[in-house]
């Protein structure tokens, strides 16, 4: 209960706010600091820098509230979120058709909730000095699952006759189910002889240790260590595009750009610690530049917010083509 009687929930959280700020003369801040509790968040480790830096200005201004946020891959932090493990799913994909079921049979009911763009970024090392830019058609046949691509004088000629070392997300995250379906056709369908790591760090690791590497990955891990990589220009047939946020927001970074959710527990929204949090989190987009993504209009984080106030469960995209989703598109998702 807040200082004023404003009871906090999913459905009242930011107008509570306003409400003590102006009848009573409390700060933001002192109205946030009523909650307390734990939040339990897992998931996509691209998700995670922006929950993790949401959660910590969250908590800077609620020390009575703990939040843990974990990195399980969307995958893992899907099957945590539909046993009940956690109340909060980082996602780098929708969820799928197995997952609502995973749900369903656990009586969890959730709320998705876009939170930014991606634009996923092909690494190569700093050391590589010919890879500036290549095609969907050449990742698609390094990556292929009957690839036989072993060098880079496979892939294009003039480049060298040096093995390519490859590195990924592992089968439990959502940037490989995106990058899969988006460079080979079909989720999930991928050679297997290649690094993995749910750990995009370890990921970037490997990259910057080796001149011949090549790897993916969200684009705020690169944009964290452009010292150590290189972004792959990638070409879907209108020439090379790098992975900027104008690419992104004009859609012509494709097939590669991709929204990033987060997917909260109905039963947990009804908790005010984590109805603040969220409302937090949907009320902070400079956050979401602090650490590299794209953040989305501002009409897009109102109707998620209207969403989520509004209690509406279920996933906008079942049975839709995910890959190339546009933020125009995603807006009118959104709305519907």
């Amino acid at each position: 209960m807040a200082a004023n009687g404003i009871k906090l929930n999913r459905f009242n959280v930011l107008g509570a706010i306003a409400a003590a700020v102006t009848t009573v003369g409390l700060s933001v801040t002192a109205v946030l600091a009523q909650a307390s509790g734990e939040i339990r968040i897992d998931g996509s480790s691209t998700v995670y820098p922006i929950t993790e830096a949401m959660a910590e200005e969250f908590m800077a201004i609620n020390p009575n509230v703990r939040i843990t946020v974990g990195v399980s891959g969307t995958g893992g932090g899907f099957s945590k979120f539909c046993n009940g493990e956690t109340e909060i799913s980082n996602a780098s994909r929708p969820i799928k058709e197995s997952e609502i079921e995973a749900c369903r049979a656990n009586g969890i009911e959730y709320i998705e909730l876009p939170v930014a763009y991606d634009a996923l970024t092909v690494v190569v090392n700093s050391q590589n000095n010919w890879a500036t830019s290549m095609t969907i058609e050449e990742l698609s046949a390094i990556w292929s699952p009957d690839s036989t691509v072993s060098s880079w004088s496979q892939v294009r000629s003039g480049w060298p006759d040096a093995p390519i070392a490859l590195y990924g997300p592992g089968t439990d995250s959502g940037t490989f189910d995106y990058f899969t379906e988006a460079v080979n056709g079909e989720s999930g369908a991928s050679r297997s002889d290649f690094t993995a790591s749910e750990d995009d760090n370890v990921l970037v690791q490997g990259v910057a240790g080796d001149r011949n590497a090549l790897g993916y990955f969200g684009f705020s891990y690169y944009e964290e260590n452009q010292g150590r990589l290189r972004a792959v220009a990638i070409d879907n047939g209108s020439g090379p595009v790098a992975p900027e946020r104008e690419a992104v927001e004009t859609n012509t970074y494709t097939p590669l750009s991709r929204p990033l959710f987060i997917y909260v527990s109905q039963e947990a929204a009804e908790r005010p610690e984590v109805s603040q949090f969220v409302g937090f989190y949907l009320s902070s987009p400079q956050l979401v530049d602090e650490v590299g993504y794209v953040r989305l209009p501002e009409r897009a984080y109102s109707l998620a917010l209207s969403n989520f106030e509004g209690g509406n469960t279920g996933s906008r995209f079942v049975g839709r083509e995910t890959v190339g989703v546009s933020i125009e598109d995603l807006l009118e998702l959104e709305a519907e």
